[in-house]
């Protein structure tokens, strides 16, 4: 009966959650600070910020600004490029000058900033794609003939540590 009464602290319960763990994919999602040092501003190259990163679905942009001064808002190309911020998808503006903007949809995004900050080179034109499939296990030839399969650790590990647990889970019961 001693086993039963262990709780989350047990070996078994330790294995299991590793277990669960290991099998978690990966979040490769990634939150930019637009403009970089410079921030959301005049101060910034905000078009060659852009260029140097591809954005994926599921990133992020941090915008950090002036709140006295800028704001962010998403607009349709139009908009963009006549710097119209009188018809805007969303004001992403909070008033604390460090807004997030989720990049949830494959496309083209258009961010410009209103009071006429636009015309300084307030705005920023990025296209979203899907990231590219993580690479796939293949089989590999070992050198004693077996194949040995290798998918990141998501088969072997978790394997690992299930066997593990039942070993333990049988040896406490016996």
């Amino acid at each position: 009966m001693e086993w039963r009464k262990r709780g989350i602290g047990s070996p078994v319960a330790l294995a299991v959650a590793c277990a669960v763990l290991a099998m978690i994919p990966e979040v490769s999602s990634v939150r930019y600070i637009v403009g970089g040092s410079s921030g959301w501003s005049s101060k910034a190259n905000l078009t060659a910020w852009a260029q140097s990163i591809h954005f994926y679905n599921e990133d992020w942009l941090y915008f950090v600004y002036d709140r006295n001064q800028l704001s962010v808002l998403q607009v349709n190309q139009t908009n963009y490029e006549s710097c119209n911020s009188n018809s805007f998808l969303h004001n992403y503006t909070t008033g604390a000058g460090r807004d997030v903007a989720p990049l949830n949809v494959t496309g083209p995004y258009y961010f410009i900033s209103g009071n006429g900050f636009c015309f300084s080179g307030v705005k920023l034109a990025i296209n979203v794609s899907n990231p590219p499939p993580p690479p796939s296990g293949s089989p590999v030839k070992s050198d004693s003939g077996f194949l040995t399969y290798t998918v990141r650790g998501q088969i072997v590990i978790p394997a690992v540590f299930a066997i593990a647990a039942v070993w333990d889970s049988f040896l406490r019961v016996w």
